[in-house]
């Protein structure tokens, strides 16, 4: 992709002109959607709430936004749920991680609604003492004072997944039993800008599930199968239930380990991780539709297009913060609202 701009790519995405020379060896595989016809998006519907601050009530918070769901919540009592944090590294000034707080309240409001039970794991990418990850970000304090297990996903038991869409030419994925053992899966990552993907949110979070004892650190087989591919690849095999984005405070810059602090202030939640990502990138003053792995995603059942959400709390101009970006990825700049 280093030849060809990313706009460039999205336009004959759209139009599933592409030839497969200009990407190289496999192209067939990551460009098969765009030579379909993208089915009509489906609606769906994404709740953006206003938090100021961690030390607010984030547990009766993210009930009331999970109230907008009933379908899920059905899902939710007597299941297995696996939250899925982002805890990758520690800086002490950098907010790299998904806040504790944020995870607490959410073990605890999946609980008030009836799931049998709450675990929390995670495959940190680059940190591999993950006690001590655990113990400097703070989520141990906050996973004992909720009695809510722990598991290390680069570490579990595995188990190969044959991948249906087959974006990485890999035929199929080794994932963690804890994974594949939840009956649902919530994405809870940081709201963040990254140096490869444009931005990191509940689809990319989910790097965080592919075990680092089989792929390395930082997944290294599946950044050079293509961030994007490998995105789309995994979300498809695992399928994540819901999404809520930690954008109390976010990353901008060189994220998403390097970047600068943003106090965007708000909570963003849904039942379509795609949709819930698309707003996100609009609170972060982004546009989506330039997100190649989010364009994909639209192929199967991702919701992108602002028409095609229903937005409940917040309005995002509301809460709609200029995101700084990296000089390579100017081009997702949404145009200043009028």
């Amino acid at each position: 992709m280093n030849d060809m701009h990313r706009r460039q790519f999205l336009k004959k995405l759209a139009i599933g002109g592409l030839g497969g020379a200009a990407l190289g060896g496999g192209a067939g595989y990551w460009i098969k959607s765009a030579r379909q016809t993208i089915p009509p998006e489906p609606r769906a519907r994404v709740t953006v709430l206003k938090a100021a601050s961690y030390r607010e009530d984030l547990r009766d918070l993210i009930r009331r936004g999970l109230q907008d769901y009933p379908a899920f919540l059905q899902r939710v009592r007597g299941s297995r749920i696996v939250l899925k944090p982002n805890l990758v590294e520690y800086y002490e000034a950098r907010r790299v991680n998904t806040h504790p707080a944020v995870v607490a309240a959410a073990i605890a409001a999946f609980r008030s609604f009836g799931a049998r039970e709450v675990v929390v794991a995670e495959g940190p990418g680059h940190q591999r003492d993950t006690e001590l990850l655990l113990e400097e970000s703070g989520l141990w304090e906050a996973l004992k004072s909720e009695r809510t297990p722990f598991v290390d996903l680069n570490h579990d038991s595995i188990h190969p997944v044959r991948l249906s869409e087959n974006y990485t030419r890999l035929d199929r994925l080794f994932f963690p039993a804890t994974i594949l053992g939840a009956d649902l899966i919530v994405s809870i990552p940081k709201l963040k800008t990254h140096h490869w993907a444009g931005v990191t949110l509940s689809l990319k979070n989910m790097f965080g599930a592919v075990p680092g004892v089989k792929y390395g650190w930082p997944k290294n087989l599946l950044h050079w199968r293509g961030i994007d591919r490998s995105i789309v690849d995994i979300n498809l095999a695992l399928r994540p239930a819901f999404a809520i984005v930690d954008g109390i405070e976010g990353m901008e810059g060189d994220g998403p380990l390097r970047g600068e602090t943003v106090q965007a202030g708000v909570l963003v939640l849904g039942d379509n991780p795609t949709a819930v990502d698309a707003t996100a990138t609009r609170i972060m003053g982004l546009n989506p539709e330039q997100i190649l792995y989010l364009q994909v995603m639209r192929a199967h059942g991702g919701v992108v297009g602002e028409t095609h959400i229903d937005q409940v709390g917040e309005r995002i101009a509301a809460g709609r913060r200029d995101f700084r970006v990296l000089p390579n990825f100017s081009y997702l700049k949404l145009a200043p609202p009028s």
